[in-house]
């Protein structure tokens, strides 16, 4: 399988993620928004406007119209849904609590309505509530997994008590109850004075080299540095990150890092930031979503908590709100290159592409870092123009030189390899991914390219195949790499091995058109006809014009030559 727009997609993002803090490009304020219920308009109404708002993605006029209604019939427990739902997607923290109250007292509130409770109680200081809160969570069983965290940060919050005593069960149970335990017990210990045991236990998390818990690795490298240690700090960035690699840059320069996490809101921003992203990485959610605002309500100055909420939003195509909560990131803080990538990324999507490639460019042309020019390119490649991608890449590489200032050298080389390849240069771009193998040569996504792309052209076929059973190797999981494995064997003339790689391909994603489309050409070659146009016309769901047009013509007149998958 050839995924160039999902690769370049995913290594733009984490390499956009780096870089030095610049000026800020902040967008016009929206208006502030308010409930306001006229005695004309009955509650019915209120509530049709509202739905049709959330229909057109109108997040904050939706949560207006919502709020109107429940204003207007304040025991109607549909519209309280609605109403809570809404304002934790638009971030209306007040609309949220009034909403989850009704609900309450109803009994009808969901389990994440008592997270945003807790954090009520914990904002006003009221530590028995919060404690009672927190065993009505445990008594749910739902998101019971956090409760040892949140009395953790309840004790710790309260000034009485070892916080560390409520994670010790935990840590002994297992299970991702025991993982986000051991997370925050470093946490706690770097911020109860005992920072030796706390880098301990920072280190005991990563995995060989200093690699994961990156996250966990900056907030707690930022406590350290808030403590005076900067010693300690630099010794847990250490590693090849983009982000990593842009702290210690930072420490170095006496810049400030993202927050560190030492209070019980900063510890509970922290947890629900976590469990967002882990629920996200599921499928997107509701929940996800109002985990992440809880993380914007209870540490508004921690700029992850904005981003983790955007990138939500952005999964959602909540484009307008994710771009106006970027607001929150201001231009002198550690995250504002990474805010702003998203920014040019929302405008991309808001279809104000000329926007965001102006205001790209303007970045890269007083920028000395290599990230400036990637997003440049990444923004080129979004806009279908390779060539432009191209030499933005090579701008990124030139400033990089022979280090890793926007990421590993190889994913600068994949970049440029890929964008040449899509550009149809495969005289320059080939040279380019020898180069990006040679220098991450247990790196499947380069390996699978290289392979794939000599593939395509029917050339070189052993060396293709070397390179690809290598990237299975590295990840037999991976569906887009089996799918490039069964398409070799096919290509060479292995049609029951091929046949039997891509049915496998094609269970672990079956939505996706290549993977569906080279298997009917196999089914196709083997005699099967029926089972071919099966596979073509689950292709054709999700394929794009030229693909199914190509397609088509296989189902209505059956596999040619001219017709076959590239």
């Amino acid at each position: 399988m050839s995924p160039l727009r999902p690769i370049a997609a995913a290594l733009i993002a984490g390499l956009l993620a780096s870089g030095a803090t610049l000026p800020a490009l902040a967008a016009a304020p929206a208006p502030q928004l308010r409930a306001t219920v006229s005695p004309e308009i009955s509650p019915v109404l209120e509530y049709v406007r509202a739905r049709a708002a959330d229909s057109a993605g109108l997040t904050e006029l939706a949560a207006v119209g919502y709020g109107a209604a429940l204003a207007a019939s304040p025991d109607d427990e549909l519209i309280a849904t609605r109403a809570y739902r809404q304002a934790m997607m638009a971030g209306d923290r007040a609309l949220a609590v009034r909403a989850a109250r009704i609900l309450d007292a109803k009994d009808r509130l969901p389990p994440d309505g008592e997270m945003l409770l807790l954090v009520e109680a914990v904002a006003a200081r009221d530590w028995d509530g919060a404690d009672a809160l927190a065993d009505r969570i445990e008594k749910d069983q739902v998101f019971a997994f956090t409760v040892p965290v949140l009395r953790a940060w309840i004790v710790r919050g309260r000034g009485k008590g070892d916080p560390l005593e409520p994670l010790d069960g935990a840590r002994r149970a297992g299970g991702i109850a025991a993982a986000y335990a051991a997370e925050h017990r470093a946490l706690l210990l770097i911020a109860t004075g005992q920072r030796d045991e706390g880098v301990a236990a920072v280190k005991s998390l990563t995995g060989p080299g200093g690699r994961g818990a990156l996250r966990l690795r900056i907030a707690a490298a930022a406590a350290l540095v808030k403590a005076g240690d900067r010693g300690q700090a630099l010794a847990l960035l250490d590693g090849e990150e983009p982000l990593l690699a842009v702290a210690r840059r930072r420490i170095a320069e006496r810049k400030p890092l993202p927050p560190g996490v030492s209070t019980a809101p900063e510890g509970l921003a922290e947890l629900f930031t976590r469990v967002a992203v882990d629920i996200n990485r599921e499928r997107v959610t509701p929940i996800a979503l109002t985990f992440a605002r809880l993380g914007t309500f209870m540490a508004p100055k921690h700029a992850e908590t904005w981003l983790v909420a955007s990138e939500l939003l952005t999964a959602q195509e909540h484009y307008g709100t994710a771009l106006k909560i970027l607001d929150n990131i201001g231009p002198r803080d550690p995250m504002a290159e990474a805010a702003r990538g998203q920014r040019m990324e929302l405008l991309v999507k808001l279809g104000d592409r000329e926007t965001a490639l102006d205001e790209a460019l303007k970045t890269a042309r007083r920028s000395t870092e290599p990230a400036a020019w990637t997003r440049v390119g990444g923004i080129y490649s979004q806009l279908d123009r390779p060539a432009d991608a191209a030499e933005a890449y090579r701008r990124a590489i030139d400033l990089a030189g022979s280090g890793d200032g926007a990421g590993p050298r190889w994913t600068l080389l994949l970049l440029l390899g890929s964008s040449l390849h899509e550009a149809g240069d495969w005289a320059a771009a080939r040279p380019v991914l020898e180069e990006a193998a040679k220098a991450a040569p247990d790196e499947a996504v380069v390996l699978n390219y290289l392979g794939y792309a000599q593939l395509e052209r029917r050339e070189n076929l052993a060396e293709a195949q070397t390179l690809i059973e290598r990237a299975s190797e590295l990840r037999p999981d991976d569906s887009a790499i089996t799918d490039s494995l069964g398409w070799t064997h096919y290509v060479r003339g292995d049609v029951p091995r091929a046949i039997e790689l891509l049915e496998r391909a094609v269970e672990g994603e079956p939505g996706e058109p290549t993977i569906n489309e080279h298997l009917g050409d196999a089914y196709w070659s083997a005699g099967r006809r029926l089972e071919a146009r099966f596979a073509w016309r689950a292709a054709l769901v999700h394929a794009d014009d030229k693909e199914k047009q190509r397609i088509g013509a296989k189902i209505d007149m059956g596999w040619t030559p001219e017709m076959a998958a590239p």
